[in-house]
């Protein structure tokens, strides 16, 4: 029993909300929202803010749980459910996510950025970029909310001004019809959708996957509630570590415990809320209008990640050649960035589970767990990219869909265990579980509908 730390002001808490939002950038704001308006139109757009909005909800579920207690879901989960969880986690958090898709969508855009030609050796190079740059930093987690803040900061203000210069009134009112359904000629879905594309968008409308549950580990290494205890994981070429624990602390509910969780609860929805949740709603909303302004119904967009190069040439043709590329750039840089932090929380996330699965004080050694993770995923990736497999949205599918399947089970755990593991203060109000219900639904019902149309 520790007591609960004082809660924090607002500007201390902003951080672990930039990882989580540039993970989500590379993959459903980019790719493949912007994609789908590009070729369906904006008559889907309320998708996205559905997709992002059922993350939210899911996302702070988890930061509830590490909050109370200092641990991450993980480790609850596996005292809530049996050991079998940790494998179940390291299965479906490796596998999805080793397709390198973003990074393969990061190598054509900047290739096609200075004018080369696109190959493997662009997508291995960025690969090892990622792996070198982890081992700039001495605190992981710091590395990774600096090079996150630094891109959002620079490429989300780029895309609003050059999407409010090019984008026409009739495109703006597209976008506000299609927020509440209304397309061209259909409402809600058009005929010939691709139900596999769809369910990517939906999966990745914010981070996707398991990546939503390494806001777990996030905020814990930021410090949030009793996760000041918890300590952080550190460069491995560091001389002195610092102590991590697995296992959390608990703190008794006494008045004064219970005003400061209510503090801190405010305070972090409003953290995640403002970076999260509506920074990733205007990207996503800026991103796809701007797709549908300059490449809508293009013959070329039917396929492949060149709806991107479409773009840059048309705004290149508008605003200047100059401008053009410089789009490219930042598109590619921000890819880059997020293929950075997938890798990022997919190895914390890998390096906690085999740490909670294996026990024996192996968790004094999570530095290395991460840092051989890291390097694992980059090495497969330079083999898949070896073995020819460079369609970036083909590999982007393949991951997402895997994703809204895992996202299907864990957010009924989460909830679960949320309403039966915490005391009553503490558990989520009836509002907050109808949201997350409505998400374990919504997930699960798309996701039986693609395999059983696909198999």
């Amino acid at each position: 029993m520790k007591e609960l730390p004082p809660p924090w002001p607002l500007r201390k808490l902003i951080g672990p909300s930039f990882i989580i939002l540039g993970v989500g950038l590379g993959s459903g704001e980019l790719i493949l929202w912007p994609y789908l308006a590009a070729n369906f139109g904006l008559g889907i757009i309320w998708a996205a803010v559905v997709g992002i909005t059922m993350q939210f909800f899911i996302n702070m579920e988890i930061e509830r749980y590490t909050l109370v207690t200092g641990e991450s879901v993980f480790m609850g989960m596996t005292r809530k459910y049996g050991r079998w969880i940790p494998v179940w986690f390291l299965l479906t958090t490796l596998i999805p996510w080793m397709w390198p898709g973003i990074i393969a969508s990061a190598a054509s855009v900047l290739a096609a950025s200075v004018g080369a030609e696109y190959s493997k050796w662009w997508g291995i190079s960025l690969l090892l970029i990622v792996g070198v740059l982890f081992n700039l930093g001495s605190i992981v987690y710091k590395t990774q909310e600096r090079i996150q803040k630094v891109i959002i900061f620079v490429g989300v203000p780029f895309i609003l001004g050059v999407t409010l210069w090019l984008a026409k009134s009739q495109d703006w009112g597209a976008l506000f019809a299609g927020l509440v359904g209304r397309g061209a000629g259909y409402t809600w879905l058009p005929q010939g959708l691709p139900m596999a594309t769809f369910l990517a968008a939906l999966a990745y409308a914010g981070a996707g996957g398991n990546l939503n549950l390494a806001q777990s580990l996030y905020i814990k290494e930021k410090g949030y509630g009793m996760g000041k205890y918890s300590g952080r994981i550190t460069n491995v070429l560091e001389d002195e570590q610092e102590k991590t624990t697995l296992t959390g602390e608990s703190f008794e509910n006494t008045p004064e415990n219970l005003l400061r969780f209510r503090k801190w609860w405010v305070s972090i929805n409003i953290e995640h809320g403002i970076v999260f949740w509506a920074t990733g709603v205007i990207t996503m909303l800026l991103l796809s209008l701007l797709a549908y302004a300059t490449v809508y119904k293009h013959p070329a967009v039917e396929t492949s990640i060149n709806f991107v190069l479409l773009e840059s040439v048309e705004i290149g043709q508008r605003g200047g050649y100059a401008l053009g590329v410089l789009f490219l750039l930042l598109v590619g840089v921000m890819l880059f960035g997020t293929q950075f932090s997938v890798f990022g929380s997919n190895a914390r996330i890998a390096g906690e589970n085999l740490a909670i699965l294996v026990k024996r004080g192996i968790h004094r050694h999570l530095h290395r767990l991460f840092y051989g993770f890291l390097w694992v995923q980059v090495l497969v990736g330079v083999i898949i990219f070896s073995l020819g497999f460079t369609e970036p949205l083909e590999l982007v599918i393949i991951g997402a869909v895997m994703n809204a399947l895992s996202m299907f089970v864990y957010t009924g755990l989460i909830l679960w265990m949320n309403m039966t593991a915490l005391s009553k203060p503490l558990r989520p109000a009836l509002w907050r579980v109808v949201a997350v219900l409505g998400a374990f639904s919504f997930y699960g019902v798309f996701s039986v509908l693609t395999v059983i149309k696909y198999l």
